[in-house]
């Protein structure tokens, strides 16, 4: 009995996909990304950290000490509303007053190095503008005593205060948020001198902080 062959369709030369909508798609998620994203200010000091096997990344809700080659401090927090509160409360304790949008600007910023009184005027500057002072930068004020001198102890103690506001309020707003307990961590290049480490060790023991990670960088295997 002879085979029935199916005959063999010829694809229509006329076969066309319409692309319209996904091109559609794609300029509405790039037209998104672009009035959602928020960019933020470059850091204003380069470390080379000490290279090391952990894979541990830093989490959320965490204050961060950085120490360049010069020795210099620089102060970090996260959450935009607990670094301009935290900017408030060492402003006021210092008398020193800032503008909404110096507020602004520095809710932005990634850290601080700067003594308290030469802030305002760094914040009225283009990222671009700030570059040079950064540069010639002496980093935050420090000795090992609460003296007022220390104002590394400011920043430290009120972004400490501002963060546990913050974590309370929102646990009050919603009983089902969970708490991130504050983490700090300190960042030194590998060329820093150990005193200065020890500095700042010491000052975060004097506000009774005595779990801190150090930063590194992961060495290649």
């Amino acid at each position: 009995m002879p085979k029935i062959k199916a005959p063999r369709s010829t694809p229509s030369i006329d076969m066309t996909i319409d692309m319209t909508p996904m091109v559609d798609l794609f300029f509405l998620l790039v037209t998104f990304f672009m009035l959602t994203a928020t960019f933020r200010n470059e850091e204003p000091v380069t470390v080379d950290t000490p290279k090391s096997t952990s894979d541990k990344i830093l989490p959320d809700n965490t204050m961060l000490i950085t120490i360049d080659t010069a020795g210099r401090v620089f102060y970090s927090i996260d959450g935009y509303e607990v670094r301009i509160k935290t900017l408030k409360d060492v402003g006021e304790h210092y008398g020193v007053s800032f503008s909404d949008k110096q507020i602004a600007n520095f809710g932005k910023m990634k850290s601080v190095g700067l003594p308290i009184g030469q802030l305002g005027g760094y914040l009225d500057l283009m990222p671009a503008a700030r570059k040079p002072l950064d540069a010639v930068s002496k980093g935050i004020p420090i000795d090992t005593g609460l003296t007022e001198k220390n104002e590394l102890a400011y920043w430290i103690n009120f972004g400490q205060r501002e963060a546990a506001v913050f974590q309370e309020n929102k646990v009050a707003e919603d009983p089902n948020f969970m708490r991130q307990p504050l983490r700090y961590a300190i960042k030194a290049d590998g060329e820093t001198a150990y005193k200065k480490v020890k500095d700042v060790i010491a000052i975060f023991k004097k506000q009774n902080i005595y779990h801190f990670n150090l930063v590194t960088s992961q060495e290649a295997r």
